[in-house]
């Protein structure tokens, strides 16, 4: 199936990747300057508000948006074509499932920063709420918005799971850079996961309270890191682990790798530590 993926999907992805780095470079910045001078950590539409006033800020606001919908059709011609070699079993299919939720989630968001790019919108923690309040007027509502939360919850859990297995180095071509960096993505992906997971079960709490309000974004996850017992210093950890997921996401841009057209003989950072493992990495770089 090799031949058949477009040759514009590695430029595509590598847009997508770099949105999503400057997108976690602002939620992560904003949060390490909370915990350092105290207040609220910034949700995602927060953040990216603020972006509007700033010299060229409606121009990054634009690139951000494209970026976040380039994100979202990487996802969709990654499920369609099986870029990334999931194959056709069971779980091969979950995890495309999986690329195309999490693209049309992102693709939304870049609608969004569109808006507030035209001027509409002020940020704010509204956006989750006002799904979930939608999700829950609808027939079996709170079932719906239980099981919205409970699959954020294990998407929290993949991502914790992706950085202390180092799953995220399946794709990503063997650097200097890359290996410099690798404790950095290792702990991106892993704070990214606590973040989601925490949004998660305010979503869930929210189903089973049946009240939209308790369902939060971003900014409400930090804020919770905010509030419990030596919450600014977790909400400083939890921020560079933000950051850090920003640096996962730009090294992605820059060198991952797409397996449908990279061919099976490169080295990625997956492979180089298998076989250093099994003893065989001088042999293979040989």
């Amino acid at each position: 199936m090799s031949d058949t993926a477009p040759a514009w999907v590695t430029p595509v992805m590598r847009t997508g990747y770099a949105a999503r780095a400057a997108v976690y470079t602002i939620v992560g910045g904003l949060a390490l300057v909370a915990a350092w001078r105290g207040g609220s950590a910034e949700g995602t539409q927060d953040a990216l508000a603020q972006l509007r006033g700033a010299p060229w800020g409606q121009v990054a606001l634009w690139i951000i948006a494209l970026g976040l919908v380039a994100y979202m059709v990487w996802r969709l011609i990654d499920a369609m074509y099986d870029l990334d070699n999931y194959g056709e079993d069971m779980k091969g299919w979950a995890a495309r499932i999986g690329l195309v939720v999490t693209g049309i989630i992102h693709g939304a968001i870049g609608v969004s920063v569109a808006s507030l790019a035209l001027g509409g919108g002020s940020g704010g923690q509204g956006g989750t709420q006002s799904a979930t309040a939608e999700l829950m007027s609808l027939p079996y509502g709170p079932y719906l918005v239980g099981a919205v939360g409970v699959a954020t919850i294990g998407a929290g859990i993949y991502y914790m799971r992706k950085g202390i297995a180092e799953k995220y180095k399946k794709f990503i071509r063997v650097t200097a850079t890359t290996q410099r960096l690798d404790p950095l993505m290792k702990l991106g992906c892993v704070a990214e996961g606590v973040v989601v997971a925490i949004i998660g079960g305010s979503i869930l709490y929210a189903a089973i309270t049946t009240d939209p309000a308790q369902a939060g974004g971003i900014g409400q996850a930090l804020d919770q890191v905010r509030s419990a017992a030596y919450g600014r210093v977790l909400l400083g950890i939890v921020a560079l682990g933000l950051i850090g997921f920003a640096v996962e996401n730009a090294v992605e841009a820059i060198y991952r790798i797409v397996p449908r057209r990279a061919g099976s003989d490169v080295m990625t950072l997956a492979r180089r530590a298998k076989l250093k493992a099994e003893g065989k990495l001088r042999a293979a770089t040989a």
